[in-house]
């Protein structure tokens, strides 16, 4: 073995242990997403014979709710899109981890960025070497971190019914959640395969949503990432933002703020309704498409929504506490809200002319117009 002369090495730092961090360093996503499968439970019990049915059922439904979903909102999903997965708690986690590392991994570049420079700053000022972070307590913070998601995954994969997942890092998937879909059927009593293609509607209404209309999806993925890099603190500000969190938690735990307003300053706020209203769009677009298909095609459609918003209304106190620190309290003002928007602009223009929303970005819908279709109507047709 030939022997080669090592380079100066500053005092303060071990060869053995240091490395140029990435955001990606910052969360181990695949622990989380291992740790979150051994967590969860499996769902309710059934016999083989009935999962199986189920699977097939939701993979036809996902089939059958195209023609009705293409129908009612004279949208097509394009020919050659993967079909919807059949997936059980575990899979819906291992994809969202993939997803939700994807999405930000540029924003915890941006965040290892700004702490890399402000370290070389100081590290400048006090006239010595920046310091690498260690190899070893960096592995420690991200596996950390990552059983922090796990426990965020592991509860919210009990909750999904169906997803379209927008997958930044590869092919956007419909899923639907068996286990999940399973038990709320069994708890609200209704028709089962009603209520697997009402599900199925929803869902195929957001994959026509992005597949339909081109650049959507990378609006949202981008606009996404935009508010996370704002909303991520500088490095020297942590502690104090950490304070602002802790001090407001408690109203956020009785509902009388949303989390995600704790941790907005005023100008991101902003940003955060402009994201809020084109979600609110989304949602409540797909509640309408669900409904409107109509009894010709689920048959105890109106019981089936009666019974499902009651659910909605009657989550525990635990349920309600962790859907508020986790900001899900809004998404379901979300579908209220959306839905009573897109409602009123097919009042005033009709099916094609609510259509016009879909046309750029600039035709999305403004924080304030949620509120007041007809002022999105004035805006968009004159």
């Amino acid at each position: 073995m030939s022997a080669t002369p090592a380079a100066p090495v500053p005092p303060d730092h071990d060869p053995s242990d240091g490395h140029d961090v990435r955001g990606s360093d910052l969360v181990d996503w695949d622990f989380a997403a291992a740790a979150a499968s051994r967590l969860v439970r499996p769902g309710p019990r059934a016999a083989r014979g009935e999962i199986e049915a189920l699977v097939a059922e939701l993979r036809s439904a996902g089939e059958r709710a195209v023609d009705p979903v293409a129908t009612t909102a004279r949208l097509s999903t394009p020919p050659g899109t993967p079909p919807a997965l059949v997936v059980d708690r575990p899979g819906w986690i291992r994809a969202n981890a993939a997803s939700m590392g994807a999405m930000l991994a540029p924003v915890l570049d941006d965040v290892v960025a700004r702490k890399r420079d402000a370290d070389r700053a100081r590290a400048e000022e006090a006239g010595r070497a920046l310091t690498p972070v260690g190899e070893t307590a960096q592995r420690f913070g991200s596996t950390v971190t990552g059983t922090e998601v796990a426990g965020i995954l592991s509860w919210i994969s009990t909750k999904v019914l169906g997803q379209y997942d927008l997958a930044p890092q590869g092919t956007p998937r419909l899923m639907f959640v068996a286990p999940n879909i399973l038990g709320v059927e069994r708890d609200l009593g209704v028709d089962p395969s009603d209520f697997r293609l009402w599900v199925a509607l929803h869902e195929e209404t957001h994959r026509v949503q992005f597949t339909a209309v081109p650049w959507l999806r990378r609006h949202v993925i981008d606009s996404a990432r935009s508010i996370g890099a704002e909303m991520m603190p500088d490095p020297d500000d942590m502690s104090h933002r950490l304070g602002e969190v802790l001090a407001q938690l408690p109203g956020v735990l009785r509902g009388e703020t949303d989390i995600t307003q704790v941790l907005a300053t005023p100008a991101q706020r902003e940003r955060l309704a402009e994201i809020t209203a084109v979600m609110s769009l989304l949602e409540g677009h797909a509640d309408v498409v669900m409904d409107e298909v109509g009894p010709q095609v689920v048959p105890t459609v109106a019981q089936i929504r009666r019974k499902f918003d009651q659910r909605r209304k009657g989550a525990g106190n635990v349920d309600k506490m962790l859907r508020r620190l986790l900001g899900m309290d809004a998404k379901m003002r979300q579908y209220r809200d959306g839905a009573a928007f897109v409602r009123g602009v097919i009042d005033e223009v009709g099916v094609d002319g609510f259509n016009q929303v879909w046309t750029a970005p600039e035709t999305l819908p403004r924080p304030t117009e949620i509120a007041d279709p007809r002022a999105w109507v004035a805006r968009v047709h004159g």
